[in-house]
């Protein structure tokens, strides 16, 4: 069999702009204890249960004496760092930070700054500070502190590491009659990322950095939204103005991750790390509205979130006659950011969020119409309030949608085409957050295939970038990330380097070409949802009763049943490919969510789901249940009452599946069948380095090979991505993948199994004249 024929052409299609960045959250530690570079944890004694319920002032810190060492708050820094320790030693005392994850991470032959605020209340004292570890040993040269001021005031010492250890201890050491209060205990590296005062990881910044991200998504993520109206409230919103200015004056926050957030990393300092890494900024505001908690800031109160985004606008942009022009110069930054795009929310759900939007977007507008607003259509694919944001986006002619969803790589392989019908005259689609469940070369490559069809639909989707970034191996919320890391190391997944490749030969522009003899594409799931059908609890009692089966010939009655929490029942089964299933079901408790009914096991660990009270008790949803992977298809809002009965039908036409409660329609979608192409591919234009590239995935156990019809690659290169499916990087360990980069000079391009690849064109002149 003949290979397929690469024809290239140079006429170019759509330019794809920024299309391919990062989105940073403080999730899994990614702030606090990962990028930003401090390495004392709760450095101020803010640490509280409101944070998490484990958490006390003095979380974090072994106290030698606490009857001589307490937390307190008569006397503070400032309003908004409240809590600080009194030490009044009644005899030697001493206080030491645990850091991060085991300890920290102290190398000989590097420098290290710390500071503190202190006030004496009884005279001049010395405070001896030692960096140690675990056992107390030092690993640097002690420095002595003299501390004479009787109001608070900050001092600083370097310590000099003179052995290694990944266990290290800040230590503070008082002598006896010493009364003193301390606050802001701090410890940051010297050879931080493009060495920044109170900034990141040199190590993570540098990973970020060789991405080669077109912008820079911060700070959320759900953590924008999740909160109190109040912006000086201990558990309010993301509140961006509390984020700037000395750390000192930054107020701690609960992040709802559920650790504490110190904001030391805030919004100047996300406008540096964009510039540094020659990415974008990107910035989401929180649009009046929380939908975790279905908080909401009355419309004629709204003046003051909106204002956030016009002074935020003019922080980034606004010259420094202006006032956040001035205080961001203050900051260290007279010139502007070149801020072009903001979001208005994340992943809203709901009325109220939408009714609030059109405020937001024609203030901005009004005064910076050059801004690209982004809006948002939920945490799902599909279903009604995907179309409803979708609505309010076109309404207000929002310049993009911000999309959402993790699913497994059978959904990718099976959307592959989901952005081809989309409208180019309308707003463009921002897959704000994706990923594919697992960080296994396959995903890796599945998710490579799925990019193919983001750069090809440049002319409708305008921004991509994969979530969650950062993952502290200690402190994981998230299964799914792009870069774990330590205290000590880090290790970019096999993800990373699909993205990072993405990202580096993107180009500017695409290009027509045409690709003869391609083999059909190869069906692999087209069967009609069939098989068993059971009934399983999701973290709450439900009784069903009338269970009905009517596949157009019979009808099977199952009588009733009573699941519990995660509890399973077995009810039937049915060959038919048009079936009916009714049911009425009552929650009987108050807990949290509601209940699944299931239905087209085939296999093992296939089945379908209709999801009643998902989440937390907020969707009515049709998820595919594929092992350790689940897609959720389409999702429409709805909340289980306790003690109220729901009557509910199931129809299922072949791969179409429809839900109805009480009569309503709430879900309608086929599950399209997955499909996989024998290579996929795409070619683009840079305009800034005069080359070709051109893009090909392999997703399948075969090699393949394409022949290159032209001498527009000749004397160019092959960067190439290969592995096992299955593998994995771990921290601590070798990339897993080969990478391969060699010269192209012949006419056959080979495409080993599960393979990313790209063919570089030597360097031309301008083709786009």
């Amino acid at each position: 069999m003949n290979s397929p024929q690469l024809v290239p052409r140079t006429k170019l299609g759509a330019p794809l702009n920024d299309l391919f960045g990062i989105f940073f959250e403080d999730i899994n530690h990614a702030a606090d204890g990962g990028l930003y570079a401090e390495m004392v944890q709760n450095r101020s004694f803010e640490f509280a249960p409101i944070d998490n319920e484990t958490y006390q002032p003095t979380t974090a810190w072994k106290l030698s004496d606490p009857a001589s060492l307490k937390v307190t708050d008569k006397d503070s820094l400032n309003i908004k760092n409240r809590h600080y320790l009194e030490v009044n030693a009644q005899q030697d005392v001493d206080i030491t930070n645990l850091g991060f994850n085991r300890g920290m991470y102290i190398e000989a032959g590097k420098r290290y700054h710390f500071s503190f605020f202190v006030k004496t209340l009884n005279g001049r004292k010395n405070v001896n500070v030692h960096l140690t570890d675990k056992v107390g040993n030092d690993v640097a040269v002690p420095t002595v502190i003299s501390v004479e001021s009787h109001q608070w005031l900050k001092y600083t010492a370097d310590l000099d590491g003179n052995q290694t250890t990944t266990e290290g201890r800040l230590t503070l050491k008082f002598e006896q009659g010493t009364h003193l209060l301390v606050d802001m205990i701090s410890l940051f590296p010297d050879d931080t990322f493009n060495h920044r005062p109170n900034y990141v990881r040199k190590d993570l910044g540098e990973t970020l950095k060789a991405l080669h991200p077109k912008f820079l998504r911060f700070p959320g993520g759900c953590l924008v939204h999740d909160g109190q109206l109040d912006p000086d409230d201990r558990g309010s919103m993301y509140r961006w103005k509390n984020s700037i200015g000395p750390v000192e004056q930054r107020p701690a926050r609960r992040n709802n991750w559920g650790y504490n957030q110190t904001l030391g990393l805030g919004y100047f300092e996300y406008f540096e790390l964009s510039e540094d890494i020659g990415a974008k900024p990107l910035p989401v505001l929180p649009g009046g509205y929380d939908p975790h908690h279905d908080r909401e800031a009355p419309i004629d109160q709204l003046g003051e979130w909106i204002d956030d985004a016009l002074d935020l606008i003019e922080f980034a942009n606004g010259s420094t006659a202006t006032k956040w022009g001035k205080i961001r110069a203050n900051l260290g930054h007279p010139k502007p950011f070149n801020l072009e795009y903001l979001a208005i929310g994340n992943e809203e759900v709901g009325q109220a969020f939408f009714d609030r939007y059109p405020y937001f977007h024609k203030a901005i507008k009004a005064k910076y119409p050059e801004i690209k607003l982004i809006n948002t259509a939920g945490p799902f694919a599909a279903g009604k309030e995907f179309d409803r944001g979708w609505k309010s986006a076109q309404d207000n002619h929002s310049d993009l949608v911000d999309e959402h969803y993790y699913m497994d790589p059978e959904w990718f392989l099976a959307n592959q085409h989901r952005y081809d019908s989309y409208d180019p005259n309308g707003p463009k689609a921002f897959l704000g957050e994706y990923a594919s469940k697992a960080n296994q070369w396959y995903n890796a490559v599945v998710e490579a295939s799925y990019m193919i069809g983001l750069e090809r639909n440049a002319d409708k989707v305008g921004l991509a970038c994969y979530a969650p970034l950062f993952c502290n191996v200690d402190y994981e919320n998230w299964g799914t990330d792009l870069i774990y890391f330590d205290q000590k190391e880090v290790s970019p997944t096999v993800n990373y380097f699909v993205q990072q490749l993405f990202m580096k030969y993107q180009g500017t522009d695409n290009v027509y070409y045409q690709l003869k003899d391609l083999p059909k594409a190869k069906v692999v799931d087209d069967q009609p949802i069939v098989g068993k059908f059971f009934i399983q609890g999701d973290k709450a009692r439900a009784k069903f009763e009338n269970i009905v089966l009517d596949d157009g010939h019979q009808k099977q009655k199952f009588g009733s049943q009573t699941v519990d929490h995660e509890e399973k029942i077995e009810l039937g089964s049915t060959d038919a490919t048009d079936y009916t299933i009714t049911f009425d079901v009552t929650k009987t408790d108050q807990d949290s969510k509601g209940t699944h009914f299931c239905f087209g096991q085939q296999e093992s660990d296939k089945w379908f789901v209709w999801i009643l009270g998902g989440w937390a008790n907020t969707d009515s949803m049709v998820r595919v249940h594929h092992g350790k992977a689940d897609s959720d298809w389409t999702q429409t809002t709805w909340s289980m009452a306790k003690g109220r009965t729901y009557h509910c039908k199931l129809v299922v036409d072949d791969r179409r599946v429809q839900t109805f409660i009480d009569g309503q329609l709430f879900n309608d979608v086929v599950i399209a069948s997955t499909v996989i192409e024998p290579v996929y591919t795409n070619m683009t234009y840079d305009r800034n380095t005069k080359q070709y590239y051109f893009k090909v995935v392999n997703v399948t156990k075969q090699p393949r090979a394409i022949t290159v019809d032209s001498d527009q690659f000749s004397n160019g290169s092959v960067y190439q991505l290969s592995g096992h499916p299955d593998a994995e990087n771990k921290l601590g360990t070798n990339n897993q993948i080969t990478t391969n980069r060699q010269p192209f000079n012949g006419q056959k391009l080979t495409l080993p199994p599960y393979s990313v690849t790209v063919l570089i064109s030597p360097h031309r002149l301008d083709q786009t004249k």
